[in-house]
C-alpha cells in the first residue's frame, strides 16, 4: 500500500511517519508539508522522499491511502477531498468535531468505497495492552471500576478554537481506550476545567465517567495547566485490583531519537520498574509490560485496504468515542448524566 502523510508536525513526524516506515506492506511515497521548514525537517528526516505543498499534489502523483496530520478544523475538507479522489484515509482524532460530522465522513467512504479509519493508536499502548491482559486473564473477577489518568505539564500544546480543547484531543485517545477494553457506554457525566489564558475558552483538563453496558464503570482524567506529570491506571474487581503507573514509553523513544524499525523486539516495552502491580488474595505479582507498538496499526489497515483482514479502528468506532465526547460536553454544562 503506497500512502503520503498529509501535515508534518509533531504528529505526523513522531506518531505516524516512524510506524509508517516500520509497518509491513506500506510504503511511504510522499508527504504535504507547506511551511518551509516543516517541508525541510521532511527532506532531513527523509532524504529523496518526495514533498508536495498540498494534498491535490500528492493525489496526482499517486498514492493508495493518505493519513490526515494536521490541525483538526482542517481535516474534515481533507478528509472529503481523498475520499472523493477514490483515496483511502487513516484520520488523526479527533477525526471530526462532533459525531453528526464524523458520520457524514463515513457516509461520504462508504459511497466511495474506499476505508476511513480513526489513528486511536493509543489502544497500543504497552501499558493499556497489560491491562487488557490482565482483564481477560479473569484474575480479578468481575470488572467493577477501571480509573485512567494522564496529566501532561506542556500547556503550549493545547490545541484552541471551536474544535480544539483537551477533550477532544487527549480526550479522545482516554475515552477510546476505555471503551475499547470495556465496550460501550450507556451514560455519561464529566465535568471539565476551562481557561482563557491563551485568548479563547478553552477546555484544559477534565473528569469523564462512564457506565458501560456491561455494568462496569470507568473514569478516565487529564490536564495540561496543573503542572502534573502523572500516568496511572487503576482497576477494581470482585477478587482484587491492578495498579501501574509509568511513563508514555513509545512517545518517549521517540523523543530521544529512537524509531521502532531500528530494534522491532524491544520497542514498545515498559521498564521492570514500571510493571504495575496484581494484588488478590494469593498475594502481591509484578506483571511483566505487554509490548507496544503503533506500526500494527498501519500493518492491519493496509491488510484491509487489500481485503486480507479486520479494519483496525473502522470509523464507526471513531464516531462511537465522538458520541461519548459530545456527551461529556453537555453533561458539564448542564450538570447531568447523559444517556446515550
Amino acid at each position: 500500500m503506497r500512502i503520503g502523510i498529509v501535515g508534518y508536525g509533531a504528529g505526523g513526524r513522531y506518531f505516524h511517519a516512524p510506524f509508517i516506515e516500520a509497518a509491513e506492506g506500506v510504503e511511504l511515497v510522499g508527504i504535504v508539508a507547506r511551511s518551509e521548514a516543516k517541508r525541510a525537517q521532511a527532506e532531513a528526516d527523509f532524504p529523496g522522499l518526495p514533498v508536495y505543498g498540498s494534498l491535490a499534489e500528492l493525489l496526482d502523483a499517486g498514492v493508495d491511502a493518505v493519513t490526515m496530520t494536521t490541525p483538526p478544523h482542517t481535516r474534515r475538507d481533507l478528509v472529503i477531498e481523498a475520499i472523493a479522489a477514490g483515496v483511502h484515509v487513516v484520520a488523526d482524532k479527533p477525526f471530526a468535531p462532533t459525531a453528526e460530522a464524523a458520520r457524514e465522513l463515513a457516509e461520504a467512504a462508504t459511497r466511495a468505497g474506499v476505508v476511513l479509519n480513526v489513528y486511536h493508536n493509543r489502544r497500543r499502548d504497552a501499558d493499556i495492552l497489560t491491562l487488557a491482559n490482565v482483564l481477560a486473564s479473569g484474575e480479578l473477577g468481575e470488572t467493577w471500576r477501571v480509573h485512567s489518568t494522564m496529566d501532561q505539564d506542556n500547556a503550549d500544546s493545547l490545541e484552541l478554537g471551536a474544535s480544539g480543547g483537551l477533550l477532544r484531543d487527549l480526550g479522545s485517545h482516554l475515552v477510546d481506550q476505555m471503551l475499547w477494553l470495556l465496550g460501550p457506554a450507556s451514560h455519561v457525566h464529566a465535568t471539565l476545567d476551562w481557561t482563557d489564558r491563551f485568548g479563547e475558552r478553552t477546555d484544559c483538563g477534565f473528569v469523564v465517567t462512564m457506565t458501560h453496558a456491561s455494568g462496569t464503570v470507568s473514569t478516565v482524567s487529564a490536564s495540561k495547566l496543573n503542572h502534573s506529570t502523572t500516568r496511572e491506571l487503576r482497576a477494581y474487581g470482585s477478587r482484587g485490583s491492578y495498579i501501574a503507573s509509568g511513563a508514555d514509553v513509545q512517545a518517549d523513544a521517540l523523543m530521544s531519537g529512537r524509531r521502532p524499525v531500528e530494534d522491532p523486539a524491544t520497542w514498545g516495552i515498559d521498564a521492570a520498574e514500571n510493571w504495575g502491580t496484581l494484588s488478590t488474595k494469593y498475594g502481591r505479582e509484578a506483571i511483566a509490560s505487554a509490548q507496544g507498538n503503533y506500526a500494527g496499526f498501519y500493518t492491519e489497515f493496509a491488510r484491509a485496504v487489500r481485503g486480507d483482514g479486520p479494519e483496525p479502528v473502522p470509523a464507526a468506532e471513531g464516531i462511537r468515542t465522538l458520541e461519548v465526547l459530545d456527551a461529556a460536553r453537555r453533561s458539564s454544562l448542564e450538570s447531568a448524566v447523559i444517556a446515550l
